[in-house]
């Protein structure tokens, strides 16, 4: 394993690094995942029309590779969560989520095609997202 490709050091399961990115290439990140992935699928306005499937990660398990220059911030609601959109494509693969804003969430759809064990798929009521963030456990970064 090459040094640029340790595994971050509050990460305890096994897993591997994912690469993705946005659609025309021009923002490129890494991601630390185990092979069996929990995932969220959120009901809200923007990402029931994304499609977004959220993957919640610490800041030790996210690496952007390119694309800084090319980010747009887009905030909505409360402001709080910054969605990152490639400015040249529009896609947005990952963000700051009001969930966890010292964390990202990484669409796993916009992973390079890699084989996981599992992906289990949990839906959330975001479109009442006040009422049941409380109710739900809050989606702790995977680990």
């Amino acid at each position: 394993m090459s040094p640029d490709r340790e595994i971050p050091t509050r990460v305890e399961r096994e897993g591997i690094w994912h690469d993705g990115g946005c659609h025309c290439g021009a923002v490129r990140y890494q991601v630390f995942l185990p092979d069996e992935v929990k995932v969220t699928e959120c009901n809200c306005s923007i990402c029931s029309r994304s499609g977004y499937l959220h993957a919640i990660v610490t800041d030790e398990q996210f690496r952007l590779l390119k694309g800084e220059d090319k980010l747009t911030s887009y905030r909505f609601n409360t402001g709080t969560a910054d969605h990152l959109f490639c400015g040249i494509c529009g896609i947005k693969s990952f963000y700051r989520p009001r969930s966890h804003p010292e964390g990202w969430s990484v669409n796993l759809r916009c992973l390079d095609p890699d084989e996981f064990t599992s992906i289990n798929i949990e839906a959330f009521d975001g479109r009442h997202w006040e009422e049941n963030i409380a109710a739900k456990d809050r989606q702790e970064p995977i680990q």
